[in-house]
């Protein structure tokens, strides 16, 4: 079995991950060393939770060398600020017996105080594209010393609407650098942005995009509205076996809905994140949440990507997401470092469509159990589950009132212009009517 011994890492570095009790490197740790160590651009497949973050790290670190410089060295864009305070604790632990300065830079808190931590000096700055860019423009983050650039969970980076801030940081940067970019799934938006800034990237690829992980148990129910899911989930929670839960929904609105619910069955037991929530009360959450003083989130997708939150032993797909590579992502925060988990999915008539194009992505079918007899079956639909009736809108055009010299006006108004252009060289004006295209498709024929 593989160690990191065989990385041959300096004792500073190999004394933190020893601290951090890791003896084994995952497989796609072990795929990408030697690639990004050969410092050419590398383009990294791999699903979440399987120990990307350390894949680029480690390799990063092993070269790393003093150099007297105040700006960044190596920058990771990352699409979440969730996931910026988590990768810059990851290089701060690994970095613990290094002269490292790691800054993490996110939306959504005060610009200025990030600024005075930049000037003071930076190696690794983590961020997300928006901020990064803003910091850029401002003069504030300078590239002259850069050397990696890394750009995680790009994919989603691009879901999210990133691609202009992206494009923006790649089109300032000037120097000779290794671009290093992981993805858990290779979409044609991808592709065109490696073509473009990527220098013949070396593929390194753990797994086809959309294979789920082995060890998660997928089922689910096949529930005819929103409300007779709630009586579900309540049903299933009153079960301990739900220990460390995540609900996921598609939005913030029924994320609200979902928690409130809870709060009356399972007081002070279930949190709730979605971008509408300040970023102190996400980290709060997610940290109450990794201490196992609540239970479980209610969320949206602001999680199902990279977040590394540990033994989650169910995901449940509240709503089933509107894309299929987006599933894949949620079922993947149960099931991780070598344990089992179950993913349960919670299928109304409208969402059968995309769990089929799910199973079809995966290779494999979501095994579907039948309700549970004492489940109460709700009649009522929410508004937003309500089909959309078309209204024609008959536009009546209002009188106008005007005085004679208005009227006058509209009268000029009817008159066709017959001059110009059409009227030196007739053959070049449009056909006025059907008729005369016949006539003229007639006399062609008799030609």
């Amino acid at each position: 079995m593989s160690t990191f011994e065989q990385f041959n890492l300096p004792k500073s570095l190999q004394k933190a991950v020893d601290l951090l009790g890791l003896t084994n490197p995952t497989p796609i740790q072990i795929k990408s060393f030697p690639v990004i160590l050969s410092g050419r651009d590398v383009m990294g497949i791999a699903q979440t939770g399987t120990g990307k973050t350390f894949a680029y790290l480690l390799p990063i670190l092993k070269q790393w060398k003093f150099q007297d410089t105040e700006t960044p060295r190596v920058v990771i864009i990352v699409p979440t600020r969730e996931l910026v305070v988590q990768v810059a604790e990851e290089v701060q632990k690994l970095t613990q017996f290094m002269s490292v300065r790691t800054i993490g830079v996110f939306g959504g808190v005060n610009i200025n105080t990030q600024k005075k931590a930049v000037y003071e000096g930076v190696d690794i700055l983590v961020g997300t594209p928006g901020r990064i860019m803003d910091l850029a423009l401002d003069g504030v983050i300078r590239f002259d010393a850069l050397q990696k650039l890394i750009i995680d969970e790009f994919d989603e980076i691009l879901n999210q609407g990133f691609r202009f801030q992206v494009t923006s940081i790649l089109s300032m940067l000037k120097n000779k650098r290794q671009n290093i970019l992981f993805s858990a799934t290779m979409t044609d938006e991808v592709d065109e942005m490696l073509d473009e800034y990527f220098d013949f990237p070396e593929e390194v690829s753990l797994a086809p995009s959309g294979t789920p992980l082995e060890k998660i148990e997928q089922i689910g129910y096949f529930v005819p509205n929103f409300l007779t899911k709630i009586n579900l989930i309540i049903e299933l929670l009153n079960d301990e076996k739900f220990e460390r839960v995540l609900l996921f929904v598609n939005n913030k609105k029924t994320a609200d809905l979902l928690s409130t619910k809870l709060e009356e069955f399972f007081p002070e037991q279930f949190g709730v994140i979605h971008s509408n929530k300040s970023q102190n009360y996400r980290l709060n959450t997610m940290a109450s949440f990794q201490r196992g003083e609540i239970r479980g989130i209610v969320t949206t997708d602001v999680m199902a990507r990279g977040l590394d939150i540990s033994d989650i032993s169910h995901v449940i797909n509240v709503e089933f997401p509107e894309i299929p590579e987006q599933y894949v992502h949620r079922i993947g925060r149960t099931g991780r470092a070598d344990k089992s988990g179950i993913a349960l999915s919670l299928i109304s008539p409208k969402e059968e469509e995309i769990q089929i194009e799910a199973e079809m992505l995966m290779d494999k079918e979501i095994e579907i159990l039948e309700l549970p007899k004492n489940i109460e079956i709700s009649e009522k639909l929410l508004e937003f589950e309500k089909e959309k009736k078309k209204v024609k809108f008959l536009l009546k055009r209002p009188k106008l009132e005007g005085g004679s010299a208005f009227q006058e006006k509209s009268e000029k108004n009817k008159k066709v212009n017959l001059g110009g252009p059409g009227k030196r060289n007739p053959r070049k004006s449009a056909p006025r009517n059907r008729e005369v295209e016949r006539k003229r498709a007639a006399k062609k024929k008799k030609k």
